[in-house]
């Protein structure tokens, strides 16, 4: 199946527009995407470009600052729109797509790079990462530029590709920190002992002076976290990446609760992560002769070039398998040599029902993205978003007027609401409302209705009803029943 650079640009355009149109209509929708923008939107509003803030007055330790610093410079430049703030992680994924395709012409053909290309920006969790306000596609970035480096650099006449390692390696730490030089050591440190071939590869890297790097680009952030924070390097160190890895329920955690998923889901989220493009790889696989194949596994254990790329590919998954505490998004960095596993393969086939097949795969999940778009314009309340209901709520509000969530406050009315909204437990509804002639608005979870009614006097009416909350306005006078309308 031949691939000219013509139809590659075409399709990627498609593609990578297809997301961008999706990233300025679509919501944040609870949780991590509107926790995430609202810590940039406090970063470029307070000027503090030190401690990302969780509020105002409580530091977010959970993660370094490299994805808060993205964003936080986008909306401060573009205004704090989705658009804007999600603009980061698709210039993110660009460079992945870039190293991507240089990885695959050096080490296969121009055609497998192409190939691979159009695999990578196509996977599901690679499309979702490539518009989402998180911080995954920074520490995929930096792990994928290290392990490109490494294995170009004894062959690279760029200086760029024997500094790469340690500059990926930077954007890592900035990213998510130590984490990612344990995942790039898990997969390089095996395949050097199984080929015997550490020599040649360390000799290539410049260490002194990229270690020196490394550190002038990371170590003074951290130095000036803790000075500014103290108790920032305890916190991130043994509690994100020791305590959240070995205890499942996890207690500790100041921004959100612990992930508790089974022993080994992780697996589970790589096939996933990887869709459509997994059950073709497998069937690709499965389509070998048996001793075609099994000549095909050793030719795959004495190539070093294979061999790095399945090392690549298994040690984030492997490092994850024994710990509970997950995310999906936590395969993103082990997803650029499954592409080019898949996008070697693709290069080879010349039939026309595998062409069919890898055309719908090219399109299936960019038809998923346009649809989830149009269905987030036409029917928003599909979505765990609070936007249209912190909108209808502004427009509503008089002067002296306020919104309060009962209860619990969504990360997205805290984004959407520029941290004005208010909060208020259901045992202290009464002091917030009105004395005299006055109207305050509550945003009350559709399954407390009849108790918040029972404890509120004077005048109920409901205003707007979102997916979770309905929005109510509550005035002096005398009360009276809303059963009909407070559904």
């Amino acid at each position: 199946m031949r691939l000219t650079a013509k139809a590659v640009l075409a399709g990627l355009g498609v593609i990578l527009g297809i997301r961008l149109a999706a990233m300025a209509v679509m919501p944040f929708a609870d949780t991590s995407e509107p926790r995430y923008a609202e810590i940039a939107r406090i970063m470029a509003a307070s000027g503090d470009w030190i401690t990302p803030w969780f509020a105002p007055g409580e530091p977010f330790w959970g993660k370094p600052p490299l994805a808060f610093w993205a964003q936080a410079a986008s909306g401060a430049w573009f205004g704090m729109s989705e658009m804007s703030l999600r603009l980061p992680s698709w210039l993110a994924m660009l460079g992945m797509l870039a190293i991507l395709h240089e990885l695959g012409r050096r080490l296969f053909s121009v055609e497998v790079a192409r190939w691979a290309v159009l695999v990578f920006s196509t996977m599901l969790l690679p499309l979702v990462a490539a518009g989402a306000v998180l911080t995954d596609p920074f520490l995929a970035l930096g792990i994928t530029l290290s392990m490109a480096s490494f294995l170009l650099a004894p062959e690279a006449s760029s200086w760029f590709w024997r500094y790469g390692l340690f500059i990926g390696l930077a954007i890592g730490l900035l990213s998510k920190g130590p984490l990612a030089l344990v995942l790039m050591t898990g997969a390089i440190l095996p395949w050097l002992l199984w080929h015997g071939n550490a020599r040649r590869y360390l000799r290539a890297l410049p260490w002194v002076s990229g270690t020196a790097l490394t550190l002038a680009l990371t170590l003074p952030w951290y130095l000036l976290a803790e000075w500014k924070t103290p108790g920032f390097l305890e916190y991130f160190i043994v509690g994100e990446h020791v305590l959240r890895f070995i205890d499942p329920g996890w207690t500790g955690d100041r921004y959100g609760s612990a992930h508790s998923r089974p022993y080994g889901a992780i697996w589970l989220d790589w096939v996933l992560a990887t869709l459509p493009w997994s059950p073709l790889g497998l069937w690709l696989l499965l389509r070998e002769r048996r001793g075609e194949f099994v000549a095909r596994i050793r030719m795959f254990g004495r190539s070093p070039t294979a061999s790095y790329l399945f090392a690549w590919a298994v040690a984030t998954p492997a490092f994850f398998t024994l710990s509970g505490n997950i995310l999906w998004t936590y395969v993103l960095p082990a997803l650029p040599p499954v592409a080019l596993g898949i996008g070697v393969s693709l290069s080879r086939l010349n039939s026309v029902l595998p062409r069919r097949v890898a055309v719908g795969c090219l399109m299936l999940v960019p038809t998923a993205a346009v649809v989830l778009g149009t269905l987030s314009v036409v029917q928003p309340n599909r979505f765990k978003t609070e936007k249209q209901l912190i909108a209808r709520a502004q427009a509503e509000m008089q002067a002296g007027e306020r919104l309060y969530f009962v209860d619990s406050r969504p990360f997205s009315a805290r984004f959407y609401s520029q941290g004005n909204a208010g909060i208020v437990p259901r045992e202290s509804v009464r002091d917030v409302l009105p004395q005299q002639g006055g109207r305050v608005l509550l945003a009350v979870e559709k399954g407390d209705l009849a108790d918040i009614r029972d404890r509120i006097p004077g005048v109920i009416a409901p205003l707007y009803s979102s997916r979770r909350y309905v929005l109510l306005s509550v005035s002096n006078g005398e009360k009276r029943s809303h059963n009909n309308d407070l559904r």
